[in-house]
């Protein structure tokens, strides 16, 4: 099973960005989507159905074109699960799950902090969906936790730790979180084959930045323990250009 996940930044604009022509050639199973920003209805279902993806599963924001995520698959997922249950996180469709036999696949998109008055209610989710995380993991043994976390975990993951350790999305609060989220049995599939510095899925619009590499690496595939076993290749694909970011490829055996 070939995984994609990718904060589109607005899903239309990626479209007329050349997104599904892109999609066609890497030729993945299936693709997580954040940050949207659109309804379904918004968007030309047809022209994804035409490139394979028949199968789509959107859970939009209850606020039109803010956050949003999807997955399409191209096999029909045996289960889907819309949101976590907790209304504060679901209004703001941040989470979808797919079932596909014994792997079960997220969708995520952690909030961003920083506006100020975001900073709270980014540490309010992040309590809350690591709760969630760890009893889902016990169902679903074989997880993988793919998208946008808006943290750089280690100091290799950002181009300029240092000026930016008071910065959200490198917080010491935020990046103990992730290590809280791999005590509890997740694994960072990246890292498990590249150990590189200059790595990064996201690069400010600001300052000509992804020219120059000034990046942040914020965007993960977290795998189960028991899943992890399974992934035989984890990279980044910072040659797509339809966003701010970048998107991820976790490629499982078979």
């Amino acid at each position: 099973m070939k995984i994609i996940s990718y904060n589109v930044n607005g899903i239309r604009a990626a479209m007329n960005k050349g997104l599904l022509d892109w999609l066609q050639q890497v030729d993945a199973d299936v693709v997580c989507l954040q940050e949207t920003k659109a309804h379904k209805e918004q968007v030309d279902l047809e022209a994804i159905a035409q490139i394979g993806y028949e199968h789509q599963y959107w859970f939009s924001a209850e606020k039109k074109g803010y956050s949003g995520v999807a997955i399409w698959s191209k096999q029909a997922a045996d289960t889907v699960e819309e949101g976590i249950g907790i209304p504060h996180i679901d209004s703001e469709g941040r989470n979808i799950r797919a079932d596909f036999g014994a792997v079960s696949v997220m969708s995520m998109y952690l909030p961003s902090g920083t506006n100020i008055d975001r900073l709270d209610y980014k540490f309010a989710y992040m309590d809350d969906i690591l709760v969630y995380l760890n009893e889902l993991q016990k169902k679903h043994p074989e997880l993988l936790v793919c998208g946008d976390y808006n943290i750089c975990h280690k100091a290799i993951d950002i181009h300029d730790p240092v000026r930016n350790k008071k910065v959200s999305g490198f917080l010491p609060e935020e990046r103990a979180w992730l290590d809280d989220f791999v005590a509890a049995g997740f694994v960072d599939s990246f890292r498990m084959f590249n150990t590189e510095a200059d790595q990064y899925t996201w690069w400010s619009y600001r300052a000509n930045s992804r020219a120059k590499n000034k990046g942040w690496r914020l965007d993960y595939g977290m795998a189960t323990t028991a899943l992890a076993t399974k992934i035989e290749r984890s990279v980044i694909l910072n040659q797509a250009v339809h966003s701010d970011h970048c998107p991820i490829l976790i490629e499982l055996k078979k």
